[in-house]
């Protein structure tokens, strides 16, 4: 089967899981109905009288937007880990790698200890603030790494981005030890939620979806020639330290809104490039989007589990895909030591 036919599928299949995601609940709604409602509500298409109104409420206020939410945050981590992975030449690199995670929790926690609320924004003081800590910590590595290492070699990249976690890791214990009553809802945001995102949230994640979807497109060529060597990319007139600045620099717009949005949900940046890889090959103009699809599946799959499994309670999204990730993480790495080593 060619790769578009896979990919088309793969989009019909990934629309009955957003359908099956707002259908499901402590409140369970046929499929057809959640069609219904749906179309009622975009195109203005009369409703059956059999439709209950508090059935369209749920579905339309509450359960759509959160699935949506959940379905563009998971593509979006699963594109930023397929170029992490390709730019990096690294099977186990994720955007998490490069402090994104680091530093919107950094800029999250500040703004839950200390209860500042910016000017005209409100409750999206703390998404915007984990947002551009999360931005800024990728522009520092990525501008660091590039001045100790001008070729910015994949090992000086992983490097800086992993000392620099771990710096911001220890800044933010640190204030969660001396403000300890708010280390729970520290910890709650870390383990990520797409719970009470109405559809405003979704408004906001656009343009971010946008720019870092359509920046990436146009590099696809030029991460098929990097993906065989940067002696290869250089011979073939390609100027492998800018284009990883680029690349970086998007898959930091991509990852910096999906986490200042739902918190840190890792392993599906991990997780989805892999699975496409599979169904696609390596051919980025593929690739791409086929993570798309599949890590946004994933997320709407692990959302509708960690609302379901002890409903009416939740648990962290966060939880449900580290339940998954954790054993892929250890397959892929040993898999990988089998055959001859992970490449850093």
């Amino acid at each position: 089967m060619k790769n578009g036919k896979r990919i088309i599928i793969g989009a019909i299949i990934s629309f009955l899981i957003i359908i099956a995601g707002a259908s499901f609940g402590s409140s369970n709604i046929s499929f057809g109905d959640t069609v219904m409602i749906t179309l009622h509500k975009i195109f203005r298409i009369p409703l059956s009288p059999e439709i209950d109104a508090r059935n369209v409420s749920i579905v339309w206020l509450l359960r759509l937007p959160r699935v949506l939410l959940a379905f563009l945050v998971g593509g979006c981590l699963a594109m930023s880990g397929a170029v992490c992975q390709s730019i990096l030449r690294n099977p186990l690199a994720s955007p998490y790698i490069l402090g994104v995670s680091s530093g919107a929790s950094l800029g999250a926690g500040i703004i839950i200890i200390s209860g500042i609320t910016l000017p005209l924004l409100g409750g999206f003081s703390l998404p915007l603030t984990g947002f551009i800590f999360g931005l800024a910590t990728v522009f520092f590595v990525a501008s660091f790494s590039s001045r100790i290492d001008k070729s910015m070699s994949n090992n000086t990249i992983i490097l800086c981005g992993m000392v620099l976690s771990l710096f911001l890791n220890a800044l933010l214990t640190t204030l969660s030890a001396v403000f300890s009553d708010d280390l729970r809802r520290i910890m709650l945001w870390q383990m990520g939620s797409f719970a009470m995102r109405g559809w405003t949230y979704i408004v906001l994640f656009l343009p971010f979806l946008v720019i870092g979807t359509v920046g990436i497109l146009l590099y696809t060529k030029e991460m098929d020639i990097l993906s065989f060597g940067d002696d290869q990319a250089k011979s073939a007139g390609v100027e492998t330290g800018l284009l990883r600045k680029k690349l970086l620099a998007l898959c930091a717009v991509l990852t910096g809104a999906a986490v200042a949005l739902s918190g840190v949900i890792g392993f599906v940046d991990l997780i989805a490039p892999h699975a496409a890889r599979r169904l696609t090959g390596s051919r980025h103009k593929y690739l791409i989007p086929m993570s798309f699809i599949l890590g946004g599946s994933l997320m709407v799959c692990a959302d509708l589990a960690a609302r379901t499994i002890i409903s009416p309670s939740e648990l962290p999204v966060g939880a449900i895909t580290a339940l998954i990730g954790a054993p892929f993480f250890a397959w892929v790495y040993f898999s990988r030591r089998r055959q001859g080593g992970v490449n850093a």
